[in-house]
């Protein structure tokens, strides 16, 4: 008996101290992953560019030294032209730009594959899309998207353990630009889109908040996410969820393709779009447990039969149209009554009118405002040059801003 009880012991430590060195070397792998896709060396990853270029032939080592089929048109690469706007401020001077997807596949002899995606470029010397303003500098995007496409590495490391699935693995470029690079693929597959059970997305990844916040949009496009999605929740994640398949990234393009499809998203934060989106910033604790709680709803999703596709409102039919904004930074995990203001851009309205982060914006002229929705329905009653007066909450206090939209 006591001999039983020694080994039964052992086993429970053998297999904790696995456990342990599991999570150590896939954390060790997720540093080595953003430190060089964020690097300077990397320039910023900019879709079109050398840069962009050296990130592919890195993701491509990844998903050859794991052994994943090549599943681009050209070896694991996959190009595509995109024409964007040369100087962002503009309508009319454009030009032509090739971009390059990553796309590598696990074949377990399955009917049916899971999508596994996450955008790669970012904003280079920040000439489009940046929210500073001194001097050039190169736009690194540790957690835009660096923690995405590390997420996205590692599952390709892993899944091949649960083999009830096809797995495909792409890293998408042209996000930036427009989801140029996802919309390329799901109208260019070079798999048959309908054997595609779901698509999953990485998207910033990489800030997880002491609350444990995790945003999951999509959640609506089908009638088996919400229930998987909480019973799998083994770390106990403070889950925001939303219902739309149409967002700011590359998880759109598959809803469109009738394909269940879900985004995950740690939250905008104060170096979004900055050349402060360091590495040294990253939670990389967080990031391993939204990995293996995406490793768990995989394996939980297995024993549904029909995993259904299920049409949500379009966002560009129920998102009001607007031309001016106030120039903050919305903070897309709140969940009370109103906007809260999560960041404010040097030199725009917010700061000239003393409006602070932290601010809850209830009300936009008589515009009620409950939430994103309402932020931008109030919005989009102004243009360029009105007045209006904006009620916030501080703390416990109700403010009344006059301001004119700039």
């Amino acid at each position: 008996m006591k001999k039983t009880i020694i080994y039964t012991l052992f086993l429970i430590f053998s297999s904790c101290t696995l456990s342990n060195q599991n999570k150590e070397e896939t954390i060790n792998k997720m540093i080595d992953e953003v430190t060089y896709l964020a690097s300077d060396e990397l320039e910023g990853r900019e879709t079109g560019t050398d840069s962009e270029k050296l990130a592919a032939d890195y993701i491509s080592s990844k998903f050859n030294e794991y052994n994943l089929i090549e599943k681009g048109t050209q070896g694991y690469l996959q190009y595509f032209d995109a024409t964007i706007k040369e100087n962002p401020h503009t309508q009319t001077i454009k030009k032509k730009i090739k971009g390059i997807n990553v796309v590598g596949y696990i074949d377990n002899s399955q009917d049916e594959t899971v999508i596994i995606g996450a955008h790669y470029d970012h904003l280079g010397y920040g000439h489009f899309g940046s929210l500073y303003d001194g001097e050039k500098e190169v736009h690194n995007g540790a957690d835009d998207n660096a923690s995405g496409v590390s997420i996205m590495i590692n599952l390709a490391k892993t899944l091949n353990k649960i083999k009830e699935y096809n797995y495909l693995f792409i890293a998408f470029s042209g996000e930036e630009h427009g989801l140029f690079g996802s919309s390329f693929y799901a109208k260019n597959p070079t798999i048959d889109l309908k054997d595609v059970r779901f698509m999953i997305n990485f998207d910033m990844v990489g800030r997880l908040n002491e609350d444990k916040t995790l945003a999951i949009n999509g959640i609506g496009t089908s009638s088996y996410w919400d229930e998987l999605i909480n019973d799998a929740n083994i770390y106990n994640f403070k889950l925001k969820t939303t219902e739309s398949g149409i967002g700011p990234s590359d998880h759109t393009s598959f809803y469109l393709q009738d394909i269940p499809s879900i985004h995950f998203f740690t939250g905008q934060h104060e170096d979004y779009h900055k050349p402060s989106d360091d590495v040294e910033k990253i939670n990389f604790e967080g990031m391993f447990e939204i990995y293996n709680y995406v490793k768990n709803i995989i394996s939980s999703s297995i024993k549904i039969e029909n995993f259904d596709f299920v049409q949500t409102k379009s966002d560009s039919t129920t998102t009001p149209r607007f031309n001016v904004t106030l120039g903050v930074m919305p903070d897309y995990l709140f969940d009370g009554e109103g906007m809260r203001i999560d960041g404010i851009s040097k030199g725009k309205t917010a700061e000239k009118f003393d409006i602070l982060k932290g601010d809850i914006v209830i009300k936009i002229g008589d515009v009620e405002v409950p939430d994103m929705i309402g932020y931008m329905e109030g919005l989009s009653k102004f243009e360029k040059g009105d007045s209006a007066v904006v009620k916030i909450k501080r703390g416990e206090e109700t403010i009344s801003k006059s301001i004119v939209f700039q």
